[in-house]
This record gives structure tokens, C-alpha cells and sequence, in this order.
């Protein structure tokens, strides 16, 4: 019997658990620990340049609010038929958004990081390539992947700023449009990956959540759902011009009346007999983000058996998993495969 091909680890923004989500410390932990691809999220300044957030209000995230030059800045916006207060990256330029210092979005859950604020800059895309680049292929079978989200790629190309034009751009600079590159590209959106299509051969990927819809088929007027999406016609459209599906992991496995890991559902099969792989979001080991039968106690903060979980999906077929805490998923593929 042939050794099963491990699924991949992807370290989402880094490690975001032990270190400022989307700053350079944060990814080269991610690296160290293991993973094979860093993620950044990309929105675009005013002058047009890719910035890592996982958001284009960027109050959550930076001093900014705190910052009296950029009070007049403050402004209500509505980004996916979502009304927001606050600032937005496309209000800035680059050099303006580099004299902001980072600070951590979920202090509740992770005061750990509370400590860290103000010591970290916004990264650009072009910095996280560098990471990648830079960490080289010591004790790895592969370079160090990038997995690129493009945020809010509607409204971002109503605004006159093309995140995939900048991408396309970013990636042919770097000699890295091209097939075999460890590039992956992922939307929440559909109309930007079939744009993508016909522009890169990276793999790209189709993000699906269990509630909602994406946003390009909404402004269309399209009825389809994320849910719709999960069912064999829609597969296939998505097969047309993804490599694989980045579902909502409780679309893998539900959970019950209780919140407790229950049935495994169709989606794994039905997208690998269509040839697309599955990359799961988001792990993370607080007992918050955890099903309940899997919690050490009342303590959202407190970490849960969080390997049991990956366990779960891992036997469910994902190949792959975005990880809020790189070292953990590490640590239950090598269990999981040591089981095949």
C-alpha cells in the first residue's frame, strides 16, 4: 500500500496565536515551525501598491486610530454591502501606511499579543515573496510557498484598483507567473478567479463559507449561494476554473444541536472525483474556535484538544489546512500520517 501524500499545512497569516497576524515575525515563525505555504491577504493603497491585511479597515489592526495626522481620515464606507466606519487602506499611500505600527486584532482570546503592538510594520505582497524567497529549502523537500487571498476584488476594481492586475503584475515581475511556481491564489469571490484563469497558470482556489454568498454574484444579481456551491453542478463550473475549494471547515464536518463534531458530509468526495483538492479554514487551538466535545474547559482563551480535531478532518480526506498555530498542525499530520 502506497504512503498517502500529506496534506499541506498552510500558516495562516503566520502564526497569528503566538505572534502579530501578517508581520514579518509572525511568518518566519510559520516557516520555522514548519509550514509549507505562508498566507498573506492583499488590498490595494491609493497608489496601487499590495498590501498585507486581512481587512481594508485597518483600525482592528493598526495604531491608526490613535494617530491625530490621519484623524481626518476617518470615514463610513460600505464594502460588500457592509456599512463601515473607520480607515481604509485604498485612502492611503504606501509611505503613509508604513508609518503605521500593528497591533493584535483578538485581544480576548489572545492577550499574548497584546505586548507586541507598535513593534511591527504593514507588510507589502512584495515583502511576504521576499520571506518565502529568503527562507530558502534547508530541511525541506520544497520551497516555502505563498497562498495569496485577494480581498474584496470587486470593489477594490470599482475603485479603479485591479487587485488581479496587480497581482498578474506582481508575480511576472518576479518570474513567478508561471506553472510549478509555489503560488496559490484564493477568493472569496468567483468572477476574479475566472479572470485569473485565463492570465496565470498558479493553482488557484475557490473559498466557500457555510453562510452567504460571494459578493461578484450577488452584485450581479445572481441568487447562487455558498451552499449552492457545494453541490455537483456547481462543482463543476468550479472545476472549469479552480484547482480546488477552500471551504469553511464546517462544511466538511457539521456539528450538531450541541456545537460537538457530528457528520462528515459529501463535499470531500464529491470535489476530489472533480480532481479539486480541499484546503479547510481556519484551525486554531483556543477552546473559542473549538467544537465542544473537543473544549478543556469554559476558558474561550484556554487551548483545547485542537489535535483531535485535525485528526477528524484528516481523516475526512482535507488536503489541507489553514492554521492559526502552525507548530499544532504540524504536530497532528505527523501523528496522522504515522497512523496510515
Amino acid at each position: 500500500m502506497s504512503s498517502p501524500t500529506p496534506p499541506i499545512v498552510i500558516g495562516h497569516r503566520g502564526v497569528p496565536g503566538e505572534r502579530l497576524e501578517h508581520t514579518r515575525p509572525s511568518y518566519l515563525l510559520a516557516i520555522e515551525q514548519g509550514c509549507d505555504y505562508i498566507e498573506p491577504d492583499v488590498v490595494a493603497t491609493r497608489d496601487g501598491v499590495l498590501v498585507v491585511r486581512h481587512e481594508n479597515e485597518i483600525s482592528g489592526t493598526t495604531d491608526v486610530a490613535s494617530r491625530p495626522e490621519f484623524a481626518d481620515r476617518k470615514v463610513a464606507k460600505v464594502v460588500d454591502g457592509v456599512p463601515y466606519v473607520g480607515w481604509f487602506t485604498e485612502d492611503f499611500t504606501l509611505a503613509e501606511l508604513k508609518t503605521l505600527r500593528v497591533r493584535e486584532r483578538l485581544p480576548q482570546l489572545r492577550p499574548q499579543n497584546i505586548p507586541l503592538a507598535r513593534t511591527e510594520q504593514i507588510l507589502t505582497f512584495d515583502e511576504v515573496l521576499d520571506i518565502a524567497e529568503q527562507a530558502g529549502t534547508e530541511g525541506r523537500d520544497e520551497p516555502v510557498g505563498v497562498y495569496v487571498e485577494t480581498k474584496h476584488p470587486t470593489y477594490f476594481a470599482g475603485l479603479g484598483l485591479d487587485l488581479d492586475d496587480l497581482l498578474v503584475e506582481t508575480l511576472e515581475r518576479r518570474g513567478l507567473n508561471h506553472a510549478g511556481a509555489r503560488i496559490v491564489i484564493q477568493s472569496m469571490e468567483t468572477g476574479n478567479l475566472r479572470a485569473l484563469r485565463d492570465r496565470t497558470p498558479v493553482t488557484l482556489i475557490q473559498l466557500m463559507d457555510r453562510v452567504g454568498a460571494p459578493f461578484d454574484l450577488r452584485a450581479a444579481g445572481d441568487p447562487r449561494t455558498y451552499w449552492a456551491m457545494r453541490k455537483p453542478p456547481e462543482l463543476e463550473k468550479i472545476a472549469a476554473y479552480a484547482d480546488g475549494i477552500g471551504p469553511n471547515k464546517s462544511q466538511v464536518i457539521k456539528r450538531d444541536l450541541r456545537a460537538r463534531l457530528a457528520k462528515t458530509t459529501k463535499l470531500v468526495r464529491r470535489a476530489h472525483d472533480l480532481g479539486l483538492v480541499v484546503h479547510i479554514w481556519t484551525m486554531r487551538d483556543e477552546n473559542n474556535f473549538l467544537p465542544t466535545d473537543l473544549r478543556t474547559s469554559r476558558d474561550k482563551a484556554a487551548h483545547g484538544d485542537a489535535v483531535g480535531e485535525y485528526l477528524a478532518f484528516l481523516d475526512a480526506g482535507v488536503d489541507g489546512v489553514f492554521s492559526d498555530y502552525t507548530a499544532t498542525a504540524v504536530r497532528a499530520r505527523s501523528l496522522w500520517l504515522e497512523r496510515q
